[in-house]
């Protein structure tokens, strides 16, 4: 027979909690008769540990009771901050996970799994029957900040559902709270819209596929495309909320929107260009082709949000905090167009605005009122700033800190996600082997000093930071393997920097930090994600020839 396999050492946790508590040598031992008590309210972190680490290590989790010895009990405790818990371990009564909410609860039973060792990572059991022995010990634990999230572009190479769900999956495991899923863009449109079935019928598909940069001479000729059914969505944001993951759908608008022009081409500034000509686009870059700034264009996508608020509902099941936002872009949308169209400048005109700026500022705004109207609020990239910022929208600061720091200072709710820090398609190594190099290098210590809230803002004002996420852009992420590759093992330093109490920057133990990733590669290794190796990428990793675009030396910090 063998002998039951002892729970890691806390110190292998990730991201690393507040505190860990362990008085004695002592052992619980979790088995076959182990039973499982769910409390008011505990009902997905219930049903997650029967689906998942049942699953994982036979462990069949009967029903018990909130005395019977030995077994496993969650409970909420309305004393916690509300997704704070603690998770204790004791001879005698078993395990306990009492959370702050139902979302504190489930952050605890990940902990847990981590604890049972990286086969509580796999789909079966290896060693059905073997007891599974976990340390007495008292884990308390509280986020950090609010939003802990992941931005996914699925418009440049479509993600089809099931990696979607999996992504969700990854990102309850390292207790990240929010879904940014890029739906629109130049080059596909990837969400249902049944009054207007050309946006999938016409906007999905691309002909032809630029491999690599855009400067690359090379292109991959099969079409590529694909978009979600409404019931597809509908079913990851239940699956999200199962995980307290909010989704936040982003239609990007008035710029990078070829595919939806391509579709109904009247969306185009069409007294400027032929817009019946476009196609949905195949190459990557800023795009000249932007919608028209009319009342007809806003008509068109109001109808397109409502539709988009039905399937992207403010209130989950399980109460995911941010699940009323939408984004709206803003982003890139130059405006040579605008300037040269009668249509555009007759209805600055109009509307007595000074530019072409304040234009897109009255289209923020218009759907900042509208959504405002419905129980929502809107949020948008950096570029909203420009010619005066619509009440009560947040801003995504991805061009820098700059952006943040004046959204914060206007009294406005920021999403730290700057390009020079977080932008995880950017390349991780200086070395010739690094696949389809873009950007500065951006190491696994780089994101792990990373500090969300910027030092120069008060108190009051850093609390309008309601947190960070790391932006996944897919243009050279052709399939789930390039997007793992470029995504891990980075994304796990950002969940540490959004959800521990980190020190400063400069002081933060990153040896300490890659000792834990030492255990965490396990666990990434059994859920099967092909991660960046320590010691650089791997043959099948490599893509020689395929042009990039990197920038030497350090990125500007602005």
């Amino acid at each position: 027979m063998t002998s039951p396999s002892a729970s890691p050492s806390p110190t292998e946790l990730l991201p690393a909690p507040r505190s860990v508590d362990r008085p004695r040598d002592g052992t619980v031992e979790l088995t076959a008769d182990t039973t499982l008590w769910a409390g008011p309210g505990t009902g997905t972190t219930e049903r997650w540990l029967r689906a998942t680490l049942g699953a994982a290590l036979a462990l069949p989790l009967r029903p018990g009771s909130p005395d019977t010895p030995g077994g496993l009990r969650l409970r909420v405790d309305d004393t916690l901050p509300p997704e704070a818990y603690r998770l204790t371990v004791a001879a005698g009564p078993g395990v306990e996970i009492a959370g702050g909410s139902a979302a504190g609860v489930f952050w605890g039973a990940q902990t847990l799994r981590q604890l049972l060792g990286p086969d509580a990572f796999r789909r079966a059991p290896l060693r059905p029957g073997e007891p599974l022995r976990l340390a007495e010990q008292t884990v308390e634990d509280a986020p950090r900040l609010r939003w802990r999230g992941l931005m996914l572009d699925v418009a440049r190479h479509f993600m089809p559902k099931d990696g979607v769900l999996r992504y969700l999956d990854l990102m309850a495991a390292h207790k990240l709270n929010v879904l940014h899923l890029h739906l629109t863009d130049d080059q596909g449109w990837r969400i249902e819209i049944g009054r207007y079935p050309r946006l999938t019928g016409t906007g999905s598909w691309r002909a032809r596929t630029k491999i690599g940069h855009r400067a690359s001479p090379l292109w991959d000729d099969r079409p590529h495309g694909g978009f979600y059914t409404q019931d597809d969505i509908r079913e990851i944001v239940a699956y999200a909320a199962e995980r307290h993951i909010s989704v936040v759908p982003e239609i990007d608008v008035p710029g990078h929107s070829q595919a939806a022009i391509a579709a109904y081409p009247e969306l185009g500034n069409s007294d400027v260009v032929d817009t019946r000509s476009l196609t949905v686009w195949d190459t990557w870059g800023i795009n000249p082709n932007v919608l028209a700034p009319t009342e007809s264009t806003l008509r068109f996508f109001e109808g397109v949000l409502e539709e988009v608020l039905d399937l992207f509902p403010a209130r989950t099941a399980t109460g995911t905090p941010f699940s009323s936002f939408v984004h709206l872009g803003g982003d890139e949308c130059l405006k040579d167009q605008w300037r040269a169209s009668p249509t555009a400048q007759k209805q600055l005109s109009t509307l007595g605005l000074a530019d072409e700026d304040a234009l897109q500022a009255w289209f923020v705004a218009h759907f900042d009122r509208w959504l405002t109207a419905r129980g929502r609020r809107l949020i948008g990239w950096d570029e909203i700033l420009e010619g005066g910022l619509a009440p009560g929208a947040a801003v995504s600061s991805w061009r820098g800190y700059a952006g943040g720091v004046a959204a914060a200072r206007a009294g406005h709710d920021v999403v730290m996600c700057p390009e020079q820090q977080v932008y995880l398609d950017h390349r991780q190594d200086a070395g010739p082997d690094e696949p389809v190099p873009i950007g500065y290098v951006r190491t696994l210590e780089d994101v792990y000093r990373f500090e969300p809230v910027p030092a120069e803002l008060t108190p009051d004002e850093g609390e309008r930071v309601l947190g960070t996420q790391a932006n996944l852009w897919t243009e050279v992420m052709e399939d789930q393997a390039r997007v793992d590759y470029q995504a891990f093992p980075r994304l796990a330093a950002l969940a540490e920097v959004a959800w521990s109490a980190l020190p400063a920057p400069a002081e933060r133990d990153f040896a300490g930090f890659e000792r834990r990733m030492t255990a965490h590669y396990r666990r990434l290794d059994a859920l099967g994600v092909a991660y960046r190796p320590p010691t650089g990428p791997l043959p099948w990793q490599k893509r020689p020839g395929v042009l990039g675009r990197p920038i030497d030396g350090a990125p500007p910090i602005r």
